[in-house]
């Protein structure tokens, strides 16, 4: 306290706060860029120790962060059922690993995203043993807390609203209402610590040191939320209510990322602070309205203009009714939810209350999802994102410049119409083929990748993502190289959740995977095609050069033969050896600049004397990391040891701009 009253005073020199800001600014830049960390460990087998700080069970894993000399977050496969509480001591054995980044370009970064909860590791665990029970008596309460939660029929809200843990939540909700622009309502936030405090404060008011009492209890309460960003920006501010609040978020902004420059990855920390340094600064202008719903209308704006650049930078979306929609959301759950969930775990008696209510919230959730208005919007590099800061503190300044915002975003909005690059990514989907072609303002998709071992959902967690940050908003071609799962397994997934305008199959029978898509085409009236010689997309044309019927469903993958800007590009599909051999007897194919290797690298495809007569300068194979066919083989890669070699699974997601044959990879 009394170091924070010190800096807050030095904070009336605008000299101490501009350098402030600036140390701030180029640490948090160079720690970040440079991957900086201190850590106690280093990567292999490890025997450990550690209490557990939080626990997440699913279906045949146990996920904890344990804290030894650092956080380490552990994965544990197992059928057993086993049970842990947090603040448990277990010893844990097994390897430890640096997290990957992310395999797909502009995607979640998984490593980033630990690195700002301070985790430098991941423990992939052969064994868990528990050797001493939690006797900490602030993760006691936290464990009555979720064994009460438990019970009852709401308690994955509860446990989202009043602990700010959504894991048990939906997948299929979550990501409605994130949809709607009102998933900020689901994490705890400054308006729980606000609703905390002022009850806190009604019933502590004849206490002579309750604001004191109410900064510990809130201190606690950020203990039992894990400590989120949102939440320690809120008990803060509370804690330093008497002073300046321009000044003090600034200083809780940048104390905290002196502490973990690294929080700069987490969206919550992003959001929490963005938007309440905007509603600090500018807030006023909804006093001008006496109506409650315009005021809630003015600052609903405000805080939807101040995400825009994070909401683009993360989610490659913005909803345009959001500010409307959040006008029914922020005060029902702010007034209803909110205080139904406290309600509720201090009485489960209320539990149906909470449900009823609940579902309300769905219903028009999933209502208003119906008729949303989003833009997908490409991700922007650095110097865009502080230009859309700098526009949109503008017109905050005057309000009436709204116009150049507007006028900003739809041009972001339709971006890619004014794209003449031509470009090809390899994307990564595992022990799977997904290509996408760039010509200029076409887009053109061959194969879906598919994992016939899961039921993850590639085309909504990986593909339309990927889609959206370039600022896709449809595929023109949809290309199908043949019928097998690993090809085309997420087609249905992909056109159930994103426009396709047409689908090219191969020859031969329809298979049923085939045939379930062709039902799912008829019933949404895209046009499909079969067996068909070339395809002309602007200036570009795609030959498909294998025209034979085989009897294997891998030979009769559409090979497809383009030139673009003068680079020859060859797609194999899962074409075999006897296939490769008609190739080159029918058609004159040499020095090949980009080669999509045939079956994943299998000794199948790839033979030497193929390989000899096309001569690919670079060859990229598609490939899932430690896949158990042994893709790709070892006389494969040895036939291709005059070829510049990319890998999926080294490489992650592979991308070739066609102008000038600049190769870039999502990892080293």
């Amino acid at each position: 306290m009394a170091l924070a009253k010190l800096l807050l005073i030095k904070l009336k020199t605008n000299l101490f706060y501009k350098i402030l800001i600036i140390i701030t600014i180029i640490y948090t830049f160079y720690i970040t860029n440079n991957l900086l960390y201190k850590t106690h460990y280093q990567e292999g087998n490890i025997t450990l120790t550690g209490y557990i700080t939080d626990i997440n069970y699913k279906e045949d894993k146990i996920d904890l962060v344990i804290k030894t000399k650092e956080n380490i977050s552990v994965s544990y496969y197992t059928d057993e059922i086993i049970k842990f509480n947090l603040g448990d001591y277990v010893l844990v054995s097994g390897e430890l690993t640096i997290p990957y980044d992310n395999t797909v370009f502009n995607l979640f970064n998984y490593r980033k995203y630990l690195l700002s909860n301070k985790i430098y590791f991941i423990l992939n665990a052969d064994s868990i043993k528990k050797i001493k029970d939690n006797d900490n008596i602030f993760y006691k309460i936290k464990n009555l807390l979720y064994e009460r939660m438990d019970k009852l029929k709401t308690k994955a809200y509860v446990q989202a609203f009043v602990l700010g843990d959504n894991q048990s939540l939906d997948g299929e909700i979550k990501l409605i209402y994130q949809e709607n622009g009102i998933t900020h309502l689901l994490a705890v936030s400054g308006s729980h610590t606000t609703f905390l405090a002022v009850i806190l404060l009604f019933f502590l008011k004849r206490f002579k040191h309750r604001h004191l009492l109410i900064c510990l209890i809130l201190f606690f309460y950020a203990f039992l939320t894990n400590f989120t960003p949102s939440i320690l920006r809120a008990v803060f501010l509370f804690v330093l209510n008497k002073y300046d609040k321009k000044k003090t978020i600034i200083l809780i902004a940048c104390l905290m990322l002196l502490y973990n420059p690294y929080y700069i990855y987490n969206v919550g920390f992003l959001f929490s602070f963005v938007i309440c340094f905007y509603l600090i600064y500018f807030g006023k202008l909804a006093n001008h309205f006496k109506n409650y719903f315009v005021k809630l209308l003015v600052t609903s704006l405000i805080c939807f203009v101040a995400s825009v650049p994070i909401m683009i930078n993360n989610f490659y979306y913005i909803n345009l009714i959001s500010p409307i929609i959040n006008l029914f959301f922020i005060p029902y759950v702010t007034f209803i939810i909110f205080p139904l969930c406290l309600l509720t775990l201090i009485f489960p008696i209320f539990d149906n209350v909470l449900l009823f209510f609940l579902n309300i919230m769905e219903y028009i959730s999933l209502f208003c999802n119906s008729f949303n208005l989003n833009l997908i919007m490409c991700k922007v590099n650095l110097i865009i994102f502080i230009l859309y800061y700098i526009v949109i503190t503008f017109i905050f300044i005057k309000p009436k410049y709204f116009y150049v915002l507007v006028i900003m975003l739809f041009i972001h909005n339709n971006i890619k119409y004014f794209s003449y690059q031509d470009k090809i990514t390899f994307i990564d989907v595992g022990q799977g083929d997904s290509i996408l072609l760039e010509l200029g303002n076409k887009n053109v998709l061959v194969d879906t990748g598919g994992n016939t071992f899961s039921d993850y959902n590639m085309a909504l967690n990986k593909l339309i993502p990927y889609f959206k940050s370039l600022g896709i908003k449809k595929i023109d071609y949809l290309i199908l190289s043949h019928g097998d799962y690993d090809h085309m397994g997420e087609s249905i997934n992909l056109i159930n959740d994103f426009k396709v305008s047409k689908v090219i199959f191969n020859k031969g029978k329809y298979n049923d995977l085939e045939l379930d898509l062709i039902k799912l085409l008829d019933d949404k009236k895209i046009s499909y095609y079969q067996n068909i010689k070339q395809l002309n997309i602007n200036n570009h044309k795609l030959y498909f050069l294998n025209d034979e019927l085989y009897a294997d469903e891998n030979d009769n993958s559409l090979i497809i033969y383009t030139i673009i800007n003068g680079y020859k590009i060859m797609l194999m599909g899962d074409a075999s050896n006897l296939v490769e051999k008609d190739i080159i007897q029918k058609y004159k194919l040499d020095n090949i600049d980009i080669l999509k290797v045939g079956h994943h690298g299998s000794k199948t495809s790839s033979s030497k004397e193929f390989i000899k007569v096309i001569n690919p300068k670079y060859a990229v194979i598609s490939v899932g990391a430690n896949n158990w066919y042994g893709h790709p083989n070892k006389e494969t890669l040895e036939n291709l040891n005059t070829s510049n070699i990319y890998r999926t699974d080294i490489n992650g997601s592979i991308k070739i701009k066609l102008d000038k044959l600049e190769i870039k990879t999502c990892l080293s």
